[in-house]
């Protein structure tokens, strides 16, 4: 099954319109605190090398659909760690669910390029 990328555009940041629930944050929010975590091997953060490829929240539970650049990536438990640590840390997330996915797979022309 292929899920479609469903992350920030390249070229602008996510749409501030999302809806949530009063005291919740919006998804915007999720994403920016998904950018303060580093791959410490590539020095980008997981959003930047589009290694993220869904965020959602409902009801408290933010649930973050992520790939790694390889299925031996040894940085993938820290990787995991950092982005349930940083987006546990925002006001109004209860939980934080991590799901990685193999499809489609990662490959370098999903980085960002700088602006």
């Amino acid at each position: 099954m292929r899920l479609p990328f469903r992350g920030p555009s390249r070229t602008a940041t996510p749409s501030a319109t999302a809806t949530s629930p009063v005291g919740a944050p919006k998804l915007e929010a999720i994403w920016t605190a998904l950018r303060t975590v580093i791959d410490p091997e590539l020095g980008r953060d997981v959003v930047a090398l589009g290694l993220v490829y869904d965020v959602t929240l409902a009801d408290g539970v933010a649930h973050v659909t992520h790939t790694l650049t390889t299925r031996g990536c040894p940085l993938g438990q820290i990787l995991q760690d950092g982005m349930r640590a940083a987006v546990d840390a925002l006001p109004g997330v209860e939980d934080v669910e991590i799901h990685l996915v193999w499809d489609p797979a990662w490959h370098p022309g999903m980085i960002a390029r700088d602006p």
